[in-house]
């Protein structure tokens, strides 16, 4: 929106949010603004960044080239958040070697061998609910720290591995809930 300062009375009005609470939440992670002046949008922005870790960039697997797969590794939003799907794997003859997008799709079997080369650090498993926990265990013995899980199944993980679940049905019911 090219600009270049904002206030914590701009930044509460936008947010709907006390002014107040805005300066004592930013102070707590250091001094980000000037007292009359505000804060500087591009360095905030930055600083903002790097405490919610996301000033990095960051390899992710795909394991699953079904319609979910593929529709996930053509999202190009990934791209902007520095996010990239830079290997996808399926274990189904038909699919393996075959291109979508900027993407071939690999064996399984070269699952672990491929995440050390690139620096994978977060795998997405959109396979079918009887195979999720086996691949959830390649990821992790592989190194892979974190798995966004769209699979209908609860994953057991060890606890230095951060899971995250992704069920659509559950969250259509919630909204069906929601709407009545």
């Amino acid at each position: 929106m090219n600009i270049r300062t904002v206030s914590s009375y701009e930044l509460g009005q936008k947010l709907d949010m006390n002014p107040a609470q805005i300066r004592k939440d930013l102070a707590y992670f250091g001094e980000f603004g000037r007292k009359g002046i505000g804060y500087e949008v591009s360095y905030l922005v930055e600083k903002i960044k790097q405490i919610l870790k996301i000033d990095r960039h960051l390899n992710v697997a795909l394991i699953g080239a079904g319609h979910l797969g593929i529709a996930l590794s053509n999202y190009n939003r990934f791209s902007r958040e520095k996010l990239s799907i830079v290997a996808v794997f399926d274990n189904a003859p038909d699919k393996i070697g075959t291109t979508f997008g900027n993407h071939t799709v690999r064996p399984l079997e070269e699952l672990g061998p491929v995440i050390a080369e690139m620096d994978i650090r977060i795998g997405i498993i959109t396979v079918p609910a009887a195979a999720a926990q086996g691949v959830a265990e390649r990821l992790v013995d592989a190194g892979v720290r974190g798995i966004l899980n769209f699979a209908p199944i609860s994953l057991r993980v060890p606890e230095t591995v951060q899971l995250r679940n992704a069920d659509l049905t559950t969250e259509l019911q919630a909204l069906a809930y929601y709407i009545e």
